[in-house]
């Protein structure tokens, strides 16, 4: 259970200020490391920048696109000199060409190696729709990282209440099966608020 502290503290925290700092287009220009670091990962429209304004409380500070496939680099916010936020490109886009596809692994998996302090990776997964096979070859990828990550359910809004507890359940057990997956299940949304709180914690205790 949350303790109320533990979710004002983080709620602080995350108020706090935000600043974008670095777009890097590949792994030969990332930003020096200088805070603990948590990267957002996820298909195309699967609500990371979305989720990203959600946690800061703000409306534009990732930009959203309605168009899948629109965010070509990885994006870094500065919370407070307490945590960096890395907001990496979508994947699964159908109308990205093959060599598209091996270009953003090669980049993220170069990202993933030398990212020494990185501490968590959020891998987003669309609650409607729940864990694809291009969702399990990045879970494969992050296994092989050895970088510990948490699944997290987004859009919960447009599911029925009967529906949510299956959602968890389902990704709970493909988590179930990787190595590097942590075990909890965090079902959010950013239009609603849900989750969000609880997020804010887990994140908070990887701060600085």
């Amino acid at each position: 259970m949350t303790e109320p502290g533990e979710i004002e503290a983080a709620r602080k925290l995350f108020s706090g200020a935000c600043d974008f700092i670095w777009g890097a287009t590949s792994a030969e220009n990332l930003p020096p490391e200088s805070l603990n670091e948590v990267a957002f990962v996820g298909r195309s429209n699967a609500g990371k920048s979305s989720l990203v304004n959600a946690l800061t409380g703000r409306k534009s500070l990732a930009r959203i696109s309605q168009t899948p496939g629109a965010t070509r680099q990885i994006n870094f916010f500065n919370l407070a000199d307490r945590l960096m936020l890395a907001d990496l490109p979508g994947y699964g886009f159908a109308k990205r060409s093959k060599a598209e596809a091996n270009s953003w692994q090669e980049m993220i998996f170069a990202y993933l190696r030398r990212r020494a302090r990185l501490r968590r990776v959020l891998l987003l997964i669309d609650a409607r729709r729940g864990v694809m096979d291009s969702d399990r070859e990045v879970m494969a990828l992050l296994d092989r990282a050895a970088v510990s990550y948490l699944l997290v359910l987004t859009k919960a809004d447009e599911l029925k209440a009967s529906e949510r507890d299956p959602a968890i359940a389902a990704a709970g057990a493909e988590a179930a099966k990787h190595t590097a997956a942590l075990t909890g299940i965090q079902l959010t949304s950013a239009l609603k608020g849900d989750g969000i709180p609880e997020l804010r914690v887990h994140l908070a205790s990887l701060a600085q």
